[in-house]
């Protein structure tokens, strides 16, 4: 099924712009309870390196992450507006319902992307500030066309989502060293159970605007949970790589050691009973929990053990 264009034709219950933008729907667009997520993994990633720049450098990452993940949730849903129009918990989005005209939300999104690149150039580094553009532009012109094409776009998906914390990793000098290329492979194997249990939660809403997931064509769901239990299992593992990489204290062993079997018991149970009432919402909040704790405890060895 091929996708709509982002050109098509304006939305058909869409007003006329007689009326100017909210800004309730500026901030919307952001999707900043997801973008929080980028800056706090951004920092922590920041932060892991140990780096000596302080409090102030930290917040110059953050804000160059926010700007840029800003831009980048805002030219996902100005390309996917009219798939969203039809999708019951994204019709009224600012361009779903028409309360926005989309050319100013493509400026918008552009603005606040390079803005946000701009900042970690001369905040931080030029390293980092590219990591940053990269992130924005295979979330918005890979992974959001892929989508509507195929499965495997979860995966693809998972890259530009797995950069914050190497982007806060390299604005701290961290370099080429495993560590932060660990913090990478983390995010991106999280990122994979995490969305699962989305996507079979929202299975519906995701076929009625065309998205083509597995959760989509999977009607009994086991595939879905067992590809979920897979690369929650996958991620357990990487978990434990900073250990043999630079070696922490007994506080970052236990706090992992916790975590793996917290994350695995909803992940087993999603597997067990797909259909089951609040199965994939367990496993959808645990990764919830999961990556703010594993990282904070990663960024506090550096410091604190």
């Amino acid at each position: 099924m091929s996708f709509s264009s982002p050109n098509s034709t304006p939305l058909t219950h869409a007003h006329d712009w007689a009326e100017p933008p909210r800004l309730r729907d500026f901030i919307e667009l952001t999707k900043p309870r997801l973008s929080l997520m980028s800056v706090v993994s951004a920092i922590l990633g920041y932060y892991a390196a140990g780096p000596a720049g302080g409090v102030g450098a930290a917040l110059v990452v953050g804000l160059g992450c926010a700007l840029a993940a800003f831009g980048a949730a805002t030219l996902n849903q100005w390309w996917e507006r009219e798939a969203d129009s039809r999708m019951a918990r994204t019709a009224d989005r600012p361009l779903a319902n028409g309360r926005m005209d989309p050319r100013v939300a493509l400026v918008y999104g552009l603005l606040l992307s390079l803005a946000g690149v701009a900042v970690l150039y001369w905040g931080t580094n030029a390293i980092a500030s590219f990591l940053a553009f990269a992130t924005v532009a295979l979330y918005v012109l890979v992974y959001t066309p892929m989508k509507r094409r195929t499965p495997w776009a979860l995966e693809v998906g998972a890259i530009p989502g797995a950069l914050p914390p190497l982007i806060g990793w390299m604005a701290a000098g961290g370099g080429m060293s495993g560590l932060g290329w660990i913090l990478f492979a983390y995010l991106f194997v999280w990122q994979i159970p995490h969305f699962l249990a989305i996507s079979w939660m929202c299975r519906s809403d995701y076929a009625a605007g065309g998205f083509k997931m597995l959760a989509v064509s999977d009607a009994s769901g086991q595939q879905v949970a067992r590809k979920a239990l897979v690369w929650t299992i996958l991620m357990v593992g990487v978990t434990f790589l900073p250990l043999f990489a630079m070696g922490f204290g007994w506080a970052w062993i236990s706090a992992t050691i916790l975590l793996a079997l917290y994350i695995l018991r909803p992940a087993y149970r999603f597997w067990k009973d797909p259909a089951a009432p609040r199965a994939a919402n367990r496993l959808f909040a645990a990764t919830l929990v999961h990556l703010p704790i594993y990282l904070s405890f990663l960024a506090a060895d550096r410091f604190l053990f």
